[in-house]
């Protein structure tokens, strides 16, 4: 029996188009650096370490502790200076891409209605931010009152999407089984993989991310809106 759902973010409880998104943080990322690194290799500098991330399964490591080793190949002085402006873009400049994103008021009634009926209600959203960064997409999409069980983030978390073992983590830290969960997603290959490990799967179709990298069976799909019409036909439970 379902009794703990888990909700992408971006795409999803936050509706928006992922690429204006990213092409305006890399707009106001790259300036930033400017005094360290060549503005033209900035943006290459950065997705090859989260791709190193993505990679990257020790469970020793966290996924913060991935990205900074990737970052800086544990030069202490390159992150020392340069550490420092990633957290300060994340305080100040990363609130300016809030109007590339559409939040609506349903995200936060699936999350209430979800609760209310008992049930474990996680934020999977893929943890290649930090904590900082999330909470401020949170508070965009009004749902940073939650009583989420779980937010992952990059200082929580050791995997990423759409490595079946993150949601095999996700799972054990609220300690559920995978068979009780169900993760609902705008993105085909990294949400759909929670199927891999036995999760039950609902593809958010209003912003669809798919590579054409492989296709997934999902149990479910359908609008932001027919999410919360789902959710709203499940039945209590008492966990």
């Amino acid at each position: 029996m379902i009794n703990t759902l888990l909700f992408d973010l971006d795409g999803t409880l936050l509706p928006f188009d992922v690429h204006p998104f990213m092409q305006g943080y890399f707009e106001r990322l790259v300036p930033t650096l400017v005094d360290h690194y060549e503005p033209t290799a900035v943006t290459a500098w950065i997705l090859d370490a989260t791709q190193k991330v993505v990679e990257n399964e020790s469970p020793q490591l966290t996924n913060m502790e991935k990205f900074r080793r990737a970052l800086f190949g544990g030069n202490v002085d390159d992150e020392s200076r340069v550490w420092p402006i990633f957290e300060q873009f994340y305080r100040t400049t990363f609130e300016e891409l809030r109007h590339l994103t559409h939040p609506t008021k349903i995200a936060r009634e699936i999350c209430r209605t979800a609760t209310a009926k008992g049930y474990r209600v996680v934020l999977a959203t893929n943890p290649i931010f930090p904590d900082i960064a999330t909470n401020a997409r949170m508070r965009w999409a009004e749902i940073d009152d939650v009583a989420f069980e779980l937010v992952t983030t990059m200082e929580n978390s050791h995997f990423c999407k759409p490595n079946p073992k993150y949601y095999l983590e996700v799972a054990e830290k609220v300690g559920a089984a995978p068979s009780e969960c169900m993760m609902f997603g705008n993105d085909v290959q990294e949400d759909g993989a929670a199927g891999y490990v036995g999760m039950h799967t609902f593809l958010v179709t209003d912003y669809v991310i798919d590579r054409n990298l492989g296709t997934f069976d999902f149990d479910q799909q359908g609008t932001l809106s027919e999410v919360l019409d789902y959710v709203k036909s499940l039945p209590t439970v008492s966990i």
